[in-house]
């Protein structure tokens, strides 16, 4: 019983290392992946047979995880690559990305004192496609090796994330 963790989590799944992927051969080959090495196929084995399947689960839930998000797909891409995001550390972004996520915070303050439902659910929907149009940029410059491009991409991605999860949190909170 072998298990190579020094594989890429592309390899792991039998998927080409690019941004696009299919997303449900993806969640086919992981629940193949974790019928095979779940844990609970290992109770009756040995210590160390069930070590390996417990850090091979955790492989297997760790890549899936990962392909899985965009966000995390693109920066891990890009540490293949050999390119950190210095996304704790960098936090240059053009001025007219920044405006707007100065617009978007607001509307989005705005819409959630007022309880405005639809205005939430409208600011929702258009993050959304600025969130799709960003991913398809960041896959065509992934494909390119415009690593530079790509790396402020996924930082802006993460910022329109969180942007994201701000106005679940505001819908939310009219909901109820």
């Amino acid at each position: 019983m072998q298990f190579d963790f020094n594989q890429t989590y592309f390899s792991l799944f039998g998927i080409e290392p690019r941004f696009a992927l299919n997303t449900p051969e993806l969640d086919r080959r992981y629940r193949e992946l974790q019928a095979q090495w779940h844990p609970d196929r290992y109770a009756s084995e040995d210590d160390s047979a069930r070590r390996l399947s417990l850090q091979a689960s955790t492989f297997v839930n760790e890549g899936w995880q990962t392909l899985k998000s965009p966000l995390a797909r693109g920066r891990y891409l890009l540490r293949l690559n050999g390119v950190d995001t210095q996304e704790d550390t960098n936090t240059a972004m053009p001025m007219d990305f920044l405006m707007q996520q100065m617009e978007w915070r607001e509307a989005i303050a705005s819409a959630r004192a007022s309880r405005h439902l639809d205005q939430l659910e409208r600011l929702n929907s258009e993050l959304r496609e600025e969130i799709a149009a960003l991913e398809g940029l960041l896959g065509g410059q992934l494909d390119a090796a415009q690593w530079d491009a790509a790396s402020t991409s996924v930082r802006k991605l993460r910022f329109l994330e969180k942007l994201d999860q701000e106005i679940g949190d505001a819908i939310e909170a009219v909901m109820f």
